[in-house]
This record gives structure tokens, C-alpha cells and sequence, in this order.
């Protein structure tokens, strides 16, 4: 009987479905499991090939297997649609990936460890809060209009000025409407509270990480960028090159190509959306400090603001610097201004 040396296995909440294929690819097994019975399973398996898709609860089943001794790979999902057979269904699915796991072109995800995890729930956490009180502020401020007050944008004026406004009795406000003002204020103050928490575990992350730390020396890094980067990025292995990790955050151009005319239009914005607003807003930063840097990277930055404008340079910018914490992630080492 043939041996398994390759496993599609197809990941859901409860229901997990195994294809096991020979060393020609042809499927000799197919399984249903519960989540509770997976373990077990692997564990009385030889050590063999094992393909998921990189999906919800990937990175700790990849642990766990990987710590029976199979060699685990995460697939994107939208790599594995190509090798779909028939119609959809759990076990076709699991074919598909056993397929694609053994193919010498594929591209991998990396698994995350715990500490990466942990760093992006955070960051998750935060990214929530924070649009929270973003609605909150809009809302707030569109209902003061309809009394016939106008404030300023931010939510450092809505704070500063709703105390006063809840005080001031000659402005017109009803008792009903103070009551709920009141209680807007309060949900505000609220979620301050929680995202300063948030922010603070992240400030705290970055200084007892090291690799957060060198990523600090890059301009436009600070402690939230550096640390979600580095929780996305690892230590940089998983990527061959920085044009690599610029193209998975959605940082270059898409490509429209037929007949040999090569058209390169905007950027793709695949990947993580939050890590890519990120390094926007710190090369935006970065872009406006420009003139007062007289280094290489100073140098670069108004050449191509001049020809291309702004936007176009911030954008050119946040690639640049993707790229370049990748290089201080993978070669252990600290930015250089030359």
C-alpha cells in the first residue's frame, strides 16, 4: 500500500477534512475529522508534507503539527481556487490544496508565533477603538449642528470644547439633548481610556523588543508602525527580497499587460490594509520633513516630489520603506542615513 507523503488538510470551526496523497499525487485517503480528534490523527501519522490554507486558525494548527514533526505550509486561499476540481465541497477543496502544496513555484505564507499573534490582536483591538471614537466624534459633531454649533474637526476639539458646551446655558441646547450629550461625552472618555491601554502595551512592546527597536531607527517608524510591521513581517525570512514584501502590502503597481505593451497602473492595495495605511501616514511624514533632511534618502525624496507630486512620492516612499524594514529585519541590523 502506498504511503502518505502529502495531506490537504481543509480547516473549518468544527469539521476538518483530510486528503492524503501518494508520492505520485494521486489521493489514497480521505477523512472527516472533529476539531478535538485532529491531534491524535496527525500524531500516528508518519512524517509527511501537510498544505492549509492561510485562513482563521491557521498559524496554531501549523504549530501543532509542526510540533509532531510534519512540515507544515500556509497557502493563500485565492492560490489555491486555480486547483479546484468539480464542484465546491470540503474534500475538493482539501485535493486542491494537497495539489497546490507541491507545487515548486507556490507561494508561502510564514507561520506566526504566539508573540506575533499577540502583537496583531492588539493592534486589532486598537484599530477597532479608535474608529469607534472616530464615529463617535462625527456623530456627536453632526448633531451639535443641528442646534447651530459648529465645531472644529478632531476629536481633541469635540473634547475640549463639550465640557463648556454642556456648562453653558445660554446656548440654546434642550435639557433632553444635554442628557445625551452628556452621556456622549462620557462614552468618549471611554474609549480614550481604552485606546490610551492599547497604546501603551504597544509602547511598552516596542522597547523590550529588539527587532521592534532597530525598526525605530527607520524614519516614518514609530512604535505602532514598527511593531505591527514586525508582526507581519517576522523575522523577515519568509520573503526572498523587499520587493517581495512591498508587492504583499499592496504597495506596487497592478500590471496590465497583452501584445507585448506593458501598462502599469496604481497600486495594487492587496495584503493588509492596516499596515499599509500605516506606512502611508509615516511617509507622509516623512515626505514633509524632506527639506530639513540632507541625507541621500532627503536627497531622493525632493527630486521625485518635484517630477511626480506629493501623493505619488509618498506612496514611492512607504514602498521604499517596506522594503527597507525588511532588510533590517532579515540582516539584523539598525537604519543608516548616508
Amino acid at each position: 500500500m502506498s504511503e502518505i507523503t502529502t495531506i490537504g488538510l481543509d480547516l473549518a470551526k468544527n469539521t476538518f477534512h483530510v486528503v492524503g496523497c501518494d508520492a505520485r499525487g494521486k489521493a489514497i485517503r480521505r477523512k472527516m475529522l472533529k476539531r478535538a480528534q485532529v491531534t491524535a490523527y496527525f500524531a500516528n501519522l508518519p512524517a509527511c508534507l501537510v498544505g492549509m490554507e492561510a485562513c482563521a486558525g491557521a498559524p496554531f494548527w501549523a504549530r501543532q503539527l509542526r510540533g509532531l514533526g510534519h512540515e507544515v505550509r500556509l497557502i493563500p486561499p485565492q492560490h489555491v481556487k486555480a486547483y479546484v476540481r468539480g464542484n465546491k465541497n470540503d474534500y475538493n477543496d482539501a485535493r486542491a490544496i494537497a495539489e497546490a502544496v507541491r507545487r515548486p513555484d507556490m507561494r508561502f505564507v510564514a507561520v506566526k508565533t504566539t508573540t506575533q499573534q499577540d502583537t496583531q490582536a492588539l493592534h486589532r483591538l486598537r484599530e477597532a477603538r479608535v474608529a469607534e471614537r472616530t464615529a463617535l466624534c462625527n456623530q456627536l459633531r453632526g448633531l451639535l449642528a443641528e442646534y447651530g454649533i459648529v465645531l472644529p474637526q478632531g476629536a481633541g476639539q469635540l473634547r475640549r470644547q463639550l465640557p463648556s458646551l454642556l456648562e453653558d446655558s445660554e446656548n440654546g441646547l434642550s435639557g433632553d439633548f444635554r442628557l445625551l450629550l452628556s452621556q456622549g461625552y462620557r462614552q468618549l472618555q471611554e474609549l480614550d481610556g481604552h485606546i490610551d491601554f492599547y497604546t501603551g502595551r504597544l509602547k511598552h512592546h516596542a522597547r523590550h523588543n529588539e527587532a521592534v527597536g532597530r525598526l525605530q531607527t527607520v524614519p516614518g517608524f514609530g512604535p505602532v508602525v514598527a511593531s505591527v510591521f514586525h508582526a507581519a513581517v517576522g523575522d523577515g525570512q519568509g520573503f526572498r527580497r523587499g520587493r517581495d514584501v512591498s508587492a504583499a502590502l499592496g504597495l506596487v503597481p497592478r500590471q496590465h499587460s497583452s501584445g507585448g505593451k506593458t501598462v502599469l497602473l496604481g497600486i495594487s492595495k492587496r495584503g493588509d490594509r492596516y499596515l499599509r495605511s500605516l506606512l502611508v501616514h509615516g511617509a507622509r511624514a516623512v515626505v514633509r520633513q524632506a527639506g530639513r533632511r540632507d541625507d541621500r534618502l532627503g536627497r531622493w525624496i525632493r527630486r521625485l516630489q518635484a517630477t511626480r507630486g506629493f501623493n505619488r512620492t509618498v506612496v514611492a516612499l512607504a514602498n521604499k520603506l517596506a522594503r527597507i524594514g525588511w532588510a533590517i529585519l532579515r540582516h539584523e541590523t539598525v537604519y543608516r542615513p548616508a
